[in-house]
This record gives structure tokens, sequence and C-alpha cells, in this order.
């Protein structure tokens, strides 16, 4: 399962949509065959379902049957709803390091919501549940742009702390482009261009879009840039609606594969 130096993974943020059948998954197979038909097409996945309920070991162990490698979402207890974070910290801990057989795991990803801003007390959090949770692999990811700054990126550097960057609408408020690896894993989420829908939007109108060749293109150069810099770089694509991400996802893996980084 061990990736080779400087590779790079596409895959989609999550897999298990129903409107991906017809689009993606044969219209009359079954959906416990969904994953290993995904994996025929992908060797990486991020898990979403570990935000909405916080993952078992017996459901990571599940996971193994299938030659993927996987980013794991942390749950939302840890880093929207920031209560029982120690107790929640733990249980999730105990649940993902089972990835961690036979290189399974590709990254833990603690995604921040816009109201996680740059405060002296969110800097302090967000170092307590890094150092929590030292021994996974883990790629941050924010939504306040005030995080976008040399010394943030410093910090995650000496703790060998990836950065996810995003493809996003470019709207007030929004996250700019940046491009940035701080640890031997390089992140990147094209979350759409739905400016529309950004801030009003539910968890499918807002990352439904549809990128363009050229769009895609335009990554060409900081992908390369990535690879160069990590170890192993991923990249995920979560404008899920009606199989947008693996159509997508398919046409950067040709991208890449023409400029020689597949």
């Amino acid at each position: 399962m061990s990736g080779e130096k400087n590779s790079i993974f596409v895959g989609t943020s999550g897999f298990s949509y129903p409107d991906w059948k017809g689009e993606f998954y044969p219209p009359g197979m079954n959906k416990e065959k969904w994953l290993n038909f995904y994996s025929d097409h992908f060797s990486f996945c991020e898990l979403n379902f570990s935000y909405y309920r916080m993952p078992s070991q017996q459901q990571m162990e599940k996971y193994l049957e299938h030659p993927l490698k996987y980013a794991v979402k942390a749950h939302r207890s840890m880093t929207h709803d920031r209560l029982t974070t120690k107790i929640a910290r733990q249980d999730f801990l105990e649940a993902v390091r089972i990835l961690q057989q036979e290189d399974h795991l590709a990254a833990v990803l603690l995604q921040f919501p816009f109201s996680f801003s740059y405060t002296a007390e969110n800097r302090m959090f967000l170092l307590d549940m890094l150092e929590d949770l030292a021994e996974l692999p883990l790629v941050v990811e924010f939504r306040h742009p005030a995080w976008i700054k040399d010394s943030v990126f410093e910090t995650l550097r000496k703790g060998s702390w990836g950065i996810s960057m995003v493809d996003s609408p470019q709207i007030s408020g929004g996250m700019p482009i940046f491009e940035a690896v701080t640890s031997d894993l390089g992140y990147l989420r094209f979350h759409g261009r739905n400016g529309a829908n950004w801030w009003s939007g539910d968890n499918v109108s807002r990352y439904d879009y549809e990128y363009s060749p050229d769009e895609l293109n335009e990554w060409l150069p900081r992908i390369a840039e990535m690879a160069r810099q990590a170890k192993t770089t991923y990249v995920s694509f979560n404008n899920h609606a009606r199989g947008q991400a693996i159509k997508n996802a398919n046409q950067l893996k040709s991208i890449l594969s023409k400029a020689n980084l597949l």
C-alpha cells in the first residue's frame, strides 16, 4: 500500500452519494459494492461520515478490506462544536489509528469553519488539538482567510503538520488562493466556485459546480510544485453533486498523466 516518494493521489471527498448511481455507479449495483467499485477507479478517498458521527474501531476495520488510502475528516465535536473535545479526540484517535495498518491512512483532515477566526484563544485551541493527535498525519483546513499567513505556516512546519490548499469562490470573506506545503503531505481540495451559494447553500448546493478543463489546467504548476516539496500529495474533489467530482477527478488525472506527474 505504501506510495512512492513524491507520488500524487487524486480522489473525491466521500463516495456514498445516491445521485452518483447511474452517473458513476452502475444503476443496478448494490450500495455495499460501491466502495469496491470506487477502488477500481481511484486509489484515494476522503471519508466524510466521520464528521457527522464518531467513527468506531469496528467501522474503520471494514475500510482495510479495500486497496485505498483514506483521509478521515475529524468529527464535528472536535472542530465545530468544540465541547467535549478531550474525550472526543481520544475516541477519534483510537478508531482512526486502525487505518495505519498497511499504510491505509493518508491523513486526518481538521476542517474548521469560517467562525473559527484568528484569535489567541483559537490559536491555543488548535495547537492543543494538534499536539493531542500528533501521532496521526494531520492536515488543517481553514475557512477564515486571516489564518493564511507566514507565522501560521511556520508553526505548522515546526510540528510537521500539513495544511490544505483550497480552490473555492474568490468572493468577499472567502479563502484566497495560496500555496503552502508545511509537512511531508501536500494537500489540495477543490470545493467548486459557486459564489452565489457559498454563504447561503447547504452541503450540496454550496459545492455544486463543475470545473472546466481550463480551470483545472490552471492548477497544474501549483500541483507540480506541491509534489516537488512533499513526499506525497493528495488532491480531493468536493464538488460531489451529480457526480461532478468524479468527472473532474478523472479529468485532472488525465492532465497530470500528460504532464508526467502520475
